[in-house]
């Protein structure tokens, strides 16, 4: 995934609309008109939002007849958390170390009986 794409992706990402449409299309294709009745925004705000998510690839828009569905990409989130599991695994092997450092510590120091602190 180019730093582009993956620019794109968190943009999108960024507006908690454009997430709450990807949680309603995770359930299933939707046309624009059904998305507006779901939320406290106009259609033509629905659709900018659309293609927002579509230039991130989030999103496809389709043509069957006079329905016109949009569905949701999963590919761009399955590379975003790929990206985040890097930084996962770097927070996770610092807090490792920082337990270990905590333990050391702990088992080097006298231990002190209660009452005489």
């Amino acid at each position: 995934m180019g730093t582009t794409a993956l620019d794109r992706t968190l943009a999108a990402l960024a507006d908690p609309t454009r997430r709450a449409i990807l949680e309603r299309l995770a359930a299933g294709e939707a046309t624009v008109q059904e998305l507006a009745k779901t939320f406290p925004v106009s259609q033509p705000a629905i659709s900018k939002h659309l293609k927002v998510l579509e230039r991130a690839g989030l999103v496809v828009r389709r043509r069957r007849a006079q329905w016109r569905p949009v569905g949701l990409r999963a590919e761009p989130l399955r590379e975003v958390s790929e990206w985040l599991d890097g930084y996962r695994r770097l927070w996770e092997g610092r807090l490792d170390r920082l337990e270990a450092l905590l333990r050391e510590t702990q088992a080097s120091e006298p231990s002190v009986p209660r009452g005489e602190e």
